[in-house]
């Protein structure tokens, strides 16, 4: 059997259980400097920018793609380039976010430097008290001294892991602060299954829903139907309100006879309805239980709009 040392599975199982243990030592360390960078960040007159040198960089881009999703406007500036002309996108106003495990990587000093010269408000990430970064910060959140996953130590595995947890524990802050909802996650995320999600029905109905009076006969009822290209058509009571929906269920019920009939003789009394407001997932969710095509959208007592099923798989609601 093989020996537990080369096992993949249980060093798989090594590698998670000592980056969350690392997770849970980050949680119990955050205390002031924490606070503080929220309060820099919100003060912020212009955008955040995220820094950071190799492994540490991949951390940074993620951390600003997730700053500027949720209502921060952010952006990742490498530091190696920052040396050779994107110094520029870093200027008054902004707040530079630069991680470094160490402190001390060299790359950092010329945008370390910039900072200093233009009294650039500067969030140091490290995990080392004393380092470099840790001095020239104006709010240094210094990293719990754990080890990385990897047995030799040298692997940035759950330093990377604490910052990009950090950074999302950051952006969630900022967000709850500005109390960020749905619809403006949505505005920077309108395509992909994420957008889908959080479409409402006002977003995808028809507006002017075809609508027939309780009244009408049968044969006028049929033509609006057809002209209609719903299939359905709803039914109004003599104040204008939505009393029922004709199908080609009812239809089909009332086929001895139908021409005899009005629309108010033939309809489905109290149709499954659903408001504006509501996430198009959830009215998918109702026409899928209620084995229909169509929902009338409606406002109070009165019918305002329609939506068809295909209109939810086309925006990609699922």
């Amino acid at each position: 059997m093989t020996s537990s040392s080369t096992d993949p599975l249980a060093t798989g199982r090594r590698v998670i259980r000592r980056e969350a243990g690392a997770l849970d030592a980050l949680a119990d360390a955050l205390g002031e400097s924490f606070s503080a960078a929220v309060s820099l960040l919100m003060a912020a007159k212009g955008r955040v920018i995220v820094s950071g040198m190799g492994k540490s960089g991949h951390i940074a881009r993620k951390i600003a793609a997730t700053f500027a999703s949720t209502g921060t406007p952010a952006h990742f500036v490498h530091p190696a380039e920052a040396s050779h002309g994107d110094l520029g996108m870093v200027a008054e106003g902004d707040v530079l976010i630069v991680l470094s495990n160490s402190g001390e990587t060299s790359e950092l000093a010329d945008i370390l430097a910039h900072a200093k010269r233009f009294g650039i408000t500067l969030i140091g990430v490290a995990g080392r008290e004393g380092s470099t970064l840790m001095r020239q910060a104006d709010v240094g959140i210094l990293l719990p001294q754990v080890p990385e996953a990897c047995e030799t130590g040298i692997v940035p595995t759950t330093s990377t892991t604490m910052t990009l947890a950090l950074g999302d524990a950051l952006a969630i802050a900022l967000m709850e602060h500005r109390a960020f909802t749905p619809d403006h996650f949505r505005m920077f995320h309108p395509g992909g299954k994420l957008g889908a999600r959080l479409l409402r029905v006002r977003d995808l109905m028809h507006e002017n829903p075809p609508l027939v009076p309780e009244s009408l006969g049968m044969g006028e009822v049929l033509l609006a139907i057809t002209r209609s290209g719903f299939g359905v058509v709803g039914v109004t009571d003599s104040k204008g309100h939505l009393a029922g929906i004709i199908t080609d269920g009812d239809l089909r019920r009332h086929l001895e006879g139908l021409m005899s009939h009005t629309a108010g003789e033939v309809m489905t009394h109290n149709p499954r309805t659903i408001g504006t407001e509501a996430l198009a997932g959830e009215a998918l969710a109702l026409m899928n239980d209620g084995k229909i095509t169509c929902l009338l959208v409606t406002d109070g007592p009165t019918a305002i709009g329609i939506l068809h099923v295909h209109d939810c798989l086309r925006a990609g609601v699922v």
